[in-house]
């Protein structure tokens, strides 16, 4: 059943039988204007389609035809995802309640991610939209469970509750007076907040499509809606991420593109699936972050811009005059003074600091002994920080 083909979406979706697919995701021109353009990865072959239009109602009239033909071969059963961005959205989310129902909308999820950018002035763009939509109120749903909140007492979530005869909630008890564990308990329901690495330039799985998704995006989505064998299309298969999706996930699929490139990257793509992982959802982001709240607000208390995993230098603080990059170090509980500042000489040294700043936690005459005997180390400032200096003593002494 699965397939790769090449053609306009419309005229293909017109020769699909009517509810046959039991999943369809989409990722359509956004309006944005402007040709999207990239260089195809391991070549200098230019990859790039317009997406520029006479106006936003010629627009919204190419996609509604298409959402038509989608909601006759969509099951009974089935689902739409659109993924749109804030160009078009509130326009995309009006003509999906037109043709599939405004009671058929089922979420609005947005995909957050990490991009660092100064292009312009205002808020930094770091998010995407996708409505979900099903056909009928009878549509498949895969729960997936996420793990607990830190702060969640998991011993009381565990614990079976009842309303006693005053209708207040109180612990389930069995016959020999011990509180009833909830075994059903599975975690917390996946929300509509997906905070899912956008693909680095560096990643394994990046093609040098302009508009790619990670791999790892579309598996949600297909694990939710679908089960194995299920039948997914995509109708805008672009470099062909929900393809490669479905294969790993064991479902069939349709992809539709009208570009040659698109279909020739999609197919090769299909031959030899690559996932990036992601070590940030692998670990968790508390894995990321090693920093103290002391040492944090010690580093704010100074002006410094808190460094994560790095053992030579905890923050920086920027100089844009002078152009001057000042490196910052605490000394940790295991350090002393002399290898804490061997350290922040090395790290500083491949950062190309102007200066060094070392703030002193604990102290031995041996260390102080080599410190001064050590010439590497004779440019560090080395303040003096404990629980009754004032945090505007430090400033002034940098």
């Amino acid at each position: 059943m699965s397939e790769v083909i090449l053609g306009d979406c419309l005229e293909n979706l017109k020769n699909m039988k009517s509810n046959s697919i039991d999943m369809i995701y989409l990722d359509p021109p956004f309006f944005t204007q402007r040709t999207q353009k990239g260089i195809m990865k391991n070549t200098e072959k230019t990859l790039e389609f317009s997406d520029s239009w006479k106006s936003i109602n010629e627009y919204l009239d190419y996609i509604k035809v298409r959402l038509i033909e989608m909601k006759r071969v969509l099951k009974n059963t089935g689902s739409i995802f659109l993924h749109c961005d804030k160009i078009a959205s509130h326009y995309l989310r009006v003509l999906l309640d037109e043709v599939f129902g405004f009671t058929n909308f089922q979420s609005e999820i947005i995909w957050s991610y990490k991009r660092w950018s100064n292009s312009k002035k205002g808020l930094l763009n770091s998010h995407q939209n996708i409505y979900f939509y099903s056909k009928s109120k009878n549509f498949k749903f895969n729960t997936i469970y996420t793990d607990y909140s830190a702060t969640t007492n998991i011993d009381q979530i565990l614990q079976q509750r009842k309303r006693d005869e005053n209708g207040k909630c109180i612990y389930k008890r069995n016959e020999e007076g011990k509180i009833v564990l909830d075994n059903e308990k599975k975690g917390v329901p996946l929300s509509d907040v997906w905070e899912i690495p956008f693909l680095n330039p560096k990643a394994k799985e990046r093609v040098g499509y302009p508009t790619q998704k990670p791999i790892l995006l579309l598996e949600r989505i297909i694990e939710i809606s679908t089960d194995e064998d299920d039948i997914v299309l995509d109708p805008f298969c672009g470099s062909g991420t929900t393809l490669v999706a479905s294969k790993l996930l064991n479902r069939k699929f349709i992809g539709i593109d009208m570009s040659k490139d698109a279909i020739e990257i999609t197919n090769s793509r299909l031959e030899n699936p690559i996932k990036t992982e992601s070590e940030l959802l692998n670990k968790g982001i508390e894995k990321y972050q090693n920093k103290s709240e002391n040492e944090i607000s010690i580093l704010k208390a100074i002006g410094a811009i808190p460094v994560q995993r790095n053992t030579g230098i905890d923050g920086f603080i920027l100089n844009k005059e002078n152009n001057q990059n000042i490196a910052i170090k605490i000394q940790k509980n295991t350090e002393g003074l002399y290898e804490a500042q061997k350290k922040l000489v090395a790290a500083s040294k491949v950062k190309e600091c102007n200066y060094k700043v070392l703030i002193k936690t604990h102290d031995s005459l041996t260390q102080q002994q080599n410190l001064f005997n050590d010439e590497s180390v004779k440019d560090i400032i080395v303040l003096d920080t404990y629980e009754n200096i004032l945090q505007n003593s430090i400033k002034k002494q940098l």
